[in-house]
C-alpha cells in the first residue's frame, strides 16, 4: 500500500494516498492506543478478491475520506462520491508548526476543472485529527462531505448537537430482501431523533446502536441554529472510548448517518455488523440533486459550494477514554480546552485548537 504516515506527540495518522483515504489515526490516551476510525477488513486483503465491479474508494474504504460530490457522481464522470475518494494524491509537503506537525497533499486530478488539497495537521497531546480541504479555482457547484468511519462492535451509545430534524430518503438502502434489510421508515422524518417511524411501524432512538439488530440505514440530520460546534459522539461499549467528530455548521449543516450495521448480505460486506458513518456535508444525495430543488434547500439548508475563487472547510476527527460507557450532553471549545460534559456533571477537558472550526464566520466561498 502507498502510505504516508506523519506524527506529533500522543498521535499518528496514515493516509492511503491511493485513494485519499485515512487508513489509520491513533491515539496515546490514558495508558492506552484507541483507534477511533474503522478500515473495511477487505482493504487489506488481496484485491482480485473483492467484486471487481467496486469502485476503488470501496475496495478500499477506511477511515475518513473526502466526497466531492457526496454520493452519485452524475453532473461529472467519476466513481462514487467522487475522484476525491478514489484516486491518486500526492504529498506536497509536511512541516513542523508550533507544538505540533502538518502535511498538504494534493488530488493529482481536478474536480469540475478545481484542484484540491487536503491539509493534516496535528498538534503534540491533543487527541484529534485537524482536518482542512481546500478547492482553488474551477467552475460550477460541488457539494461535499467528510465521511469518517467507526466501528461498535458491541453497540454503545450516540449524542449529537442539536439538530432541528431526521429524514430518511424516498428509498431504502436495501429495498431487495435477498440482499439485505434497512429498520427506518423510507421516507420519514422527526423533530424527536429519540422516537424515529421505523418500517415496521414503532420508532426507534437513533441514538442508540444495537449490535443485536441487523440492519442497513442512511439518515440525514439537520443542525438546528445554536452558535456553537456541530458534533458526533459515539461511546463505543466494546472499544471502551468515546469518538468525537466535530464541525462547523455554517460550512457543513448536515450530518448523515450510514449505519451498516449487518443489513447487506453481499459481497464484500457479507452480513458484517457494527459500522457507522458519522458524515457531516454541504450536500444533498447525489450530484445532480444537490443543485436542484431539494428537500433540504426547501428547508434552507445549503447542499453546494459555488466554485471559482479559493472554498475552504474544516473537520475534526479524534477519541477520547470512555466515561462509563455513557455519551455527552455537551461538547464545548474555548481558550485552547474542549469541554466535554455527561448528565451526572462529569466533565473531560481536552487540549484543542478551538480556533480552528471558526465557529461564528461565514464558510469560506
Amino acid at each position: 500500500m502507498n502510505e504516508y504516515a506523519f506524527r506529533a506527540e500522543g498521535i499518528a495518522v496514515k493516509l492511503d494516498l491511493a485513494v485519499g483515504h485515512i487508513a489509520d489515526l491513533a491515539i496515546e490516551r490514558g495508558g492506552r492506543v484507541l483507534h477511533p476510525l474503522h478500515r473495511a477488513s477487505w482493504a487489506d486483503g488481496p484485491q482480485d478478491q473483492v467484486p471487481p465491479d467496486l469502485s476503488a474508494g470501496v475496495a478500499r474504504l477506511s477511515g475518513d475520506f473526502l466526497c466531492a460530490p457526496f454520493s452519485r457522481s452524475d453532473i461529472e464522470e467519476a466513481p462514487l462520491h467522487g475522484w476525491t475518494a478514489n484516486s491518486a494524491w500526492e504529498a506536497v509537503s509536511e512541516d513542523a508548526i508550533e507544538g505540533g506537525r502538518q502535511a498538504r497533499f494534493r488530488l493529482l486530478r481536478k474536480v469540475m476543472g478545481a484542484t484540491v488539497d487536503k491539509v493534516l495537521t496535528l498538534r503534540d497531546h491533543h487527541p484529534f485529527l485537524y482536518e482542512e480541504h481546500v478547492f482553488t479555482g474551477g467552475s460550477g457547484s460541488i457539494p461535499v462531505a467528510c465521511h469518517p468511519m467507526t466501528e461498535m462492535r458491541e453497540g454503545g451509545r450516540l449524542a449529537f448537537s442539536p439538530k432541528r430534524l431526521a429524514a430518511t430518503p424516498e428509498n431504502a438502502p436495501e429495498p431487495d430482501p435477498a440482499r439485505g434489510k434497512s429498520m427506518l421508515a423510507y421516507p420519514a422524518r422527526s423533530e424527536d431523533l429519540g422516537r424515529f417511524p421505523t418500517a415496521a411501524g414503532g420508532t426507534v432512538d437513533l441514538a442508540d446502536f444495537r449490535a443485536d439488530l441487523r440492519h442497513e440505514d442512511f439518515i440525514t440530520l439537520v443542525e438546528a441554529a445554536h452558535g456553537g460546534i456541530g458534533w458526533t459522539a459515539a461511546a463505543r461499549r466494546a472499544e471502551a472510548d468515546i469518538v468525537l467528530v466535530m464541525k462547523n455548521p455554517e460550512e457543513l449543516p448536515v450530518t448523515m448517518l450510514w449505519i451498516s450495521n449487518g443489513g447487506r448480505y453481499y459481497s464484500p460486506w457479507n452480513g458484517r455488523h457494527g459500522v457507522i458513518g458519522m458524515e457531516d456535508g454541504r450536500t444533498a444525495v447525489g450530484h445532480a440533486a444537490s443543485l436542484g430543488d431539494n428537500w433540504l434547500r426547501r428547508e434552507g439548508v445549503a447542499t453546494a459550494f459555488e466554485l471559482g475563487g479559493k472554498i475552504a472547510f474544516r473537520h475534526v476527527v479524534g477519541a477520547i477514554p470512555a466515561h462509563g460507557g455513557d455519551a455527552p450532553v455537551s461538547v464545548t471549545a474555548a481558550d485552547g480546552t474542549l469541554r466535554v460534559e455527561f448528565a451526572d456533571g462529569a466533565q473531560e477537558l481536552v487540549a484543542f485548537d478551538d480556533k480552528f472550526l471558526r465557529i461564528g464566520q461565514s464558510p469560506l466561498n
